[in-house]
């Protein structure tokens, strides 16, 4: 039986030739090849913060539309979102070395009396697979959890899950702490999760609600642009 097609040796491809090989490979969930990809690229030279942007934010972009368009599903982007931790599992002690930026960091955690996280976890894997630092803080998340810890990690967004209709109005609780404590303007605060809707998260006071996980990278990359481009606050 031979399978010559299947059979590409990346170590002898081109760089070019590597970083499309790699992208597909992450599309198809295939971590051992991401990791391995990622060694050849080291090996050759390449900076770890341009393997993160191109070959590795590149693939998961295009999983990202696709995921949003309905050609993917959640366990194929799950798959591949597994895939990307293997390559960023190299990458990240020689990102944080070299002192390579991020996007922005990110506090996400599901609220207080919930314990549901697969959608939570979605939206995680697919913000760092987009660049962005995310501390996550599971499930089952009090107002203290989160605002410590945004506090801590000096993050730019929070980022607050709900699958029950019962948990949701949680949400409020930690945007009305925030406003109470006078730091609500700190934060972007992104809400999202089965049950809610566009219309709670303005009227709860979120900065946006986002429907999936490509949604949420979307919005979060929309927010960290506008947040950049401000006019320095007054000291």
């Amino acid at each position: 039986m031979s399978d010559e097609e299947d059979d590409i040796i990346l170590s002898e491809l081109d760089d070019e030739e590597l970083v499309q090989q790699m992208m597909d490979d992450l599309y198809d969930g295939l971590k051992e090849e991401i990791e391995e990809g990622v060694r050849i690229l080291l090996d050759r030279g390449w900076g770890p913060y341009d393997i993160l942007t191109k070959p590795l934010v590149g693939g998961m972009t295009i999983v990202g539309a696709d995921f949003r368009d309905g050609i993917l599903f959640v366990p194929e982007v799950l798959l591949a979102a597994n895939a990307m931790k293997g390559g960023m599992f190299i990458l990240k002690p020689l990102l944080v070395e070299t002192g390579a930026p991020t996007i922005g960091k990110m506090v996400i955690g599901t609220v207080k009396g919930d314990i549901h996280d697969i959608g939570k976890n979605l939206v995680a894997m697919m913000m760092e697979g987009a660049g962005f630092e995310i501390v996550d803080l599971g499930i089952n998340n009090a107002v203290e959890s989160y605002l410590e810890a945004a506090a801590k990690e000096g993050a730019d967004i929070i980022g607050m899950s709900a699958l029950l209709t019962t948990t949701m109005p949680y949400m409020k609780v930690v945007i009305d702490t925030m406003k109470e404590q006078g730091i609500r303007e700190d934060y972007i605060v992104l809400v999202g999760g089965a049950p809610l809707n566009e219309e709670f998260g303005k009227a709860i006071g979120a900065d946006a609600y986002c429907r999936d996980a490509a949604v949420a990278v979307e919005t979060a990359k929309t927010y960290m642009a506008r947040k950049h481009n401000r006019p320095p606050a007054e000291a």
